[in-house]
């Protein structure tokens, strides 16, 4: 794959109902070091997931970055920003190293996502945010 234009603005889309997904983009945006970084909640804006979903790009799957033209989707995403980071947050320093490689990310990638999905299960929160939640009730 291409690697994406390092000046083209990066938009992070990310799952808000994860507190995960939302600490590691809070602190990507504010500092991680990257100059123009945003941050987009795909949970809470149903026009972008539609408008993403339409590209294939599904939420349900994981975050990605949109860089310029290109879209990175799950480790790619994740690795496209560690490897740009500068991060003065502790915690960005410690998953930065970690993830700038593409093969380390591609392995470490699959346990973020099962995180993901148990904090979205604790919260009472579905994985795809285009599907109903589980009532508490349902199966008694």
């Amino acid at each position: 794959m291409k690697d994406a234009n390092p000046h083209a603005s990066a938009v992070l889309v990310f799952d808000g109902g994860c507190p995960f997904c939302r600490h590691f983009a809070e602190l990507s945006e504010l500092r991680s070091g990257i100059a123009g970084l945003e941050i987009r909640d795909g949970r809470a804006d149903a026009e972008l997931r539609r408008r993403l979903q339409q590209g294939g790009l599904h939420l349900r799957d994981g975050a990605f970055l949109i860089v310029g033209e290109q879209q990175l989707h799950g480790a790619a995403a994740i690795q496209w920003l560690c490897a740009r980071m500068n991060p003065s947050a502790s915690l960005l320093q410690l998953l930065a190293p970690l993830l700038a490689s593409p093969a380390r990310a591609r392995r470490l990638y699959p346990l973020l996502l099962l995180a993901r999905r148990v904090a979205l299960g604790l919260g009472g929160l579905p994985a795809d945010p285009d599907q109903l939640a589980p009532r508490p009730d349902a199966g008694a």
